[in-house]
């Protein structure tokens, strides 16, 4: 896919994703039922209903392929994927939605041979949008500009670290770090941990945990557009359309990849 083919296609789904934003708004601010998953995962009618409006959105696209989302997925309804697919998320970090905190978003990216190759996260509440696509670089849009955004190099007075705010085992995160110098740890949520690495904000985003693909795909995306890499503890790249779509654990990190101090 060209690059001005990549730029029209980020565009429509920016168009997509504010939608489904929109419709998470309206059950955000209403009294909403929360309900458990197989795997203990909270869902509400803001997944399922926005879910349904991005798959209706992308139906309508001129390109067409599969499509492997979250709440489709868990119902037993997955596509087999090709070269090109879909993941999406309709509400990432439900958890801090329904903790009404506002840091949930809206991931929809596109897979290209096993990597991100575009995508868009939409953080509703906060009013923030992050896209980027692979020749085209990455930029934050909010409701007074659109900026492009760049991974910085890690200063020597040590790392800005951000870390899961609902999800992280401490210890084992302490083991991954112990070598480096760290100067800050903060919590965010959802996958705006990894737009806050392609704003310039952080260093890295080591995730010690459970993660889907459709997690963290658009947020990489970003994160990729903007000059950043997202790795296995062995210093693989990450890739997507894995059997189970699980990730294995991994760090994000901005201007330069970061090497653990242990082995994985």
């Amino acid at each position: 896919m060209q690059a001005s083919e990549q730029a029209a296609m980020v565009e429509s789904i920016i168009q997509i994703a504010k939608d489904a934003g929109d419709l998470i708004l309206e059950v955000y601010k209403s009294d909403f039922e929360v309900r458990g998953k197989d795997d203990a995962s909270p869902v509400t009618e803001a997944d399922e209903k926005a879910e349904a409006l991005i798959l209706a959105g992308l139906s309508k696209l001129q390109r067409q392929f599969p499509v492997v989302a979250e709440e489709a997925h868990a119902a037993g309804k997955t596509p087999e994927v090709a070269d090109c697919f879909w993941l999406v998320d309709p509400l990432d970090g439900t958890r801090e939605f329904v903790n009404r905190n506002g840091e949930f978003t809206v991931n929809i990216a596109l897979i290209e041979h096993g990597k991100p190759l575009l995508g868009v996260v939409f953080a509703p509440a906060l009013g923030q949008l992050y896209a980027g696509s692979r020749d085209n670089g990455a930029f934050m849009q909010d409701a007074h500009e659109r900026r492009s955004v760049q991974v910085r190099v890690a200063s020597s007075a040590g790392l800005d670290v951000v870390a899961s705010r609902s999800h992280g085992d401490a210890s084992a995160l302490e083991q991954l770090l112990k070598g480096h110098k760290v100067k800050s740890l903060v919590s965010a949520g959802s996958s705006l941990k990894l737009c806050l690495l392609a704003d310039g904000q952080a260093d890295i985003y080591p995730r010690l945990g459970r993660t889907m693909e459709w997690d963290i795909a658009a947020g990489h995306a970003v994160l990729a557009a903007a000059g950043g890499q997202v790795q296995t503890l062995s210093g693989e790249p990450l890739m997507y359309g894995k059997h189970g779509f699980e990730n294995p654990h991994f760090v994000a990190s901005g201007g330069q990849a970061f090497v653990a101090s242990t082995p994985a």
